[in-house]
């Protein structure tokens, strides 16, 4: 049981990365500055640097960050898990400055000198074990290959996403994500599962605490 000088250390910790991911959300990696971001954060530079040594440990920090802003809110399970995550992502790609600067990190790390596949990696497994217990509840085809399917599924997530950025400022990536579900659902469900699997507007308003067409 942590106590109340761990509970504030989190807290401000926490603090930190939600300012850090403000700021990396609104200038880039470049364009933030540590000293910016303590104002966010409200707490002191030492503060900064005790939880994260430099401005690389704290970008990096923020792009491990994305399935904790996501996955705690889940409740289903197997393969409709994975599609709930992808409705979840989508909607919050719209709005949650942690998510948003995570994935505009990791997608632009290249020109900031950084070389980690962690956060791909990350959903990788987390897809891959949804599909996993999808297999078991036999749900997923028995002939699927779940860790190439799960390794596709955040690349085209990844592209679903940049094409979107572009396209409509994120304003289309729900119907986005809901389509590419319609698409290969099919393929990879047992026909049993494909009819029960629920890739609807209304889901995704309901695993994100919407009213169905109420947006954003």
């Amino acid at each position: 049981m942590p106590g109340p000088k761990q509970e504030r250390a989190q807290k401000t910790r926490e603090e930190i990365l939600r300012a850090a991911a403000e700021v990396f959300d609104e200038r880039g990696y470049h364009g933030a500055g540590m000293r910016e971001i303590m104002k966010r954060a409200g707490v002191t530079l030492g503060a900064v640097y005790f939880h994260f040594p430099n401005k690389e440990a704290l970008a990096q920090a923020v792009m491990h960050e994305q399935p904790a802003t996501i996955v705690p809110s889940l409740r289903s399970e197997g393969l409709q898990r994975l599609v709930d995550i992808t409705l979840v992502w989508s909607h919050k790609l719209q709005s949650d400055p942690l998510l948003r600067a995570g994935v505009r990190l990791t997608s632009e790390q290249t020109g900031y000198g950084f070389d980690d596949v962690t956060p791909y990696r990350q959903w990788a497994q987390i897809m891959e074990e949804c599909l996993v217990d999808g297999l078991a509840a036999g749900d997923v085809r028995t002939d699927t290959d779940v860790h190439a399917l799960a390794e596709f599924l955040v690349a085209a997530c990844t592209g679903l996403q940049a094409y979107s950025l572009l396209a409509s400022g994120r304003d289309d990536l729900p119907e986005r994500a809901r389509t590419m579900w319609r698409l290969i659902m099919p393929a990879i469900a047992t026909p049993h599962a494909a009819a029960g699997i629920d890739v609807s507007e209304e889901r995704e308003a309901a695993v994100n605490g919407l009213t169905a067409g109420s947006g954003r």
